[in-house]
């Protein structure tokens, strides 16, 4: 199991432990001692930081929104103003960034996911940490010129959703698509979107 925690602090070296231990062993061996072991602290160490499952669930949501924000590179997406090409590039970017280096982290967002429709509490919490990403990018498309911004960031999101799960879950998990391919689904999308015959 591979951790990063270079200046982390405990909160930090928790959230990420229980984050690799969900893309490594699931749900199931997402536990308290699981982690202290893991994460190579004493016992009971997890248990004063996130004294519920729940509060630990809520510890590894808040920690995959800060690293998936870093991962997407939601700091370097380019000003709508500039055209839709540079926008593709980024989204491109991004999207293989999560399949690639950080098939691991998608993993466990997908956990994650999956266990808030069972707990309306830490559904609550993972919409919540998702509204940043939802935000933005309607903000985008909406500088792109889209005529119904909301719509077509659903479509966008669960375009990214639904490539990112078959690549490191479903049917396509054995084969990641190249960053190219991922440009040109995204060019072929968003210009459907914007109504436009130019593919960028």
């Amino acid at each position: 199991m591979s951790v990063h925690t270079a200046g982390a602090s405990r909160a930090d070296l928790v959230a990420d432990t229980a984050l690799a231990l969900l893309a490594e062993r699931g749900m199931r061996g997402l536990t308290h001692r699981a982690v202290d072991e893991a994460a190579g602290l004493p016992q009971g160490s997890t248990s004063n930081l996130a004294r519920t499952r729940q509060a630990l669930l809520e510890l590894a949501v808040r920690r995959l929104a800060e690293r998936e924000a870093r991962v997407l590179g939601l700091h370097e997406m380019p000003d709508p103003r500039a055209g839709a090409g540079p926008l593709v590039d980024a989204m491109a970017v991004a999207a293989h960034r999560a399949l690639t280096r950080n098939r691991a982290l998608t993993l466990a967002r997908y956990e994650l996911a999956l266990e808030a429709t069972r707990r309306p509490e830490l559904r609550a919490y993972f919409d919540a940490a998702g509204a940043r990403f939802r935000e933005q990018l309607t903000a985008l498309v909406t500088g792109l010129g889209s005529g119904d911004p909301e719509r077509h960031a659903l479509s966008l999101i669960a375009w990214a959703d639904g490539l990112m799960f078959s690549c490191v879950a479903g049917s396509f998990s054995t084969r990641v698509p190249g960053l190219a391919e991922v440009r040109a689904d995204l060019r072929e999308l968003l210009a459907g979107m914007l109504g436009t015959e130019k593919p960028w």
